[in-house]
C-alpha cells in the first residue's frame, strides 16, 4: 500500500493519542488535533489523505469543521466519528461530503478498514 497521511481530530486526548500511536505502529503517517480549529491549521500547512473527525467537540463541532475542510480541500476524504446518540450527525456529515461514519468506540480494525477504503477512493481506486 502507498504511504498516506491521516489526521485524527478528537477532543478526547487518550482516544486520539492511542489511535495515532496505533496507526504509526502500522506504518501509517498519522497526526492528531484536539479540535476543529487546530485541524484547520494543520490542513493549511500539511497534506492529508484521510481525516477521522469526531462530531462532538467543544468550540467548532465536527459538522462545521467538515464544511470548512471540504471548502478548503474537497479531495480530502473525511470519516465522521459518532456516538450512539449522534448517528444523525454522522449521516448529516455524509450528506455534506464525508466518506462515511464510524460509531465510537470503534474497533481498530473497523477504523483501519474505513481509512483504507477512504484512501482508495481518494486515489481513484474505487468509485
Amino acid at each position: 500500500m502507498d504511504e498516506f497521511k491521516v489526521l485524527i481530530v478528537d477532543d478526547e486526548d487518550d482516544f486520539r493519542e492511542t489511535i495515532v500511536k496505533r496507526l504509526k505502529s502500522r506504518k501509517i503517517v498519522a497526526e492528531g488535533a484536539e479540535d476543529g480549529k487546530k485541524a484547520l491549521e494543520l490542513i493549511n500547512d500539511n497534506v492529508f489523505d484521510v481525516i477521522v473527525l469526531d462530531v462532538k467537540m467543544p468550540g467548532m463541532d465536527g459538522i462545521e469543521t467538515l464544511r470548512r475542510i471540504k471548502a478548503k480541500n474537497p479531495q480530502i476524504e473525511v470519516i465522521m466519528l459518532t456516538g450512539h446518540a449522534s448517528v444523525d450527525f454522522g449521516i448529516k456529515g455524509m450528506q455534506l461530503g464525508a466518506f462515511d461514519y464510524v460509531m465510537k468506540p470503534a474497533p481498530l480494525h473497523d477504523l483501519l478498514d474505513k481509512i483504507r477504503q477512504a484512501y482508495d477512493k481518494k486515489k481513484g481506486l474505487v468509485s
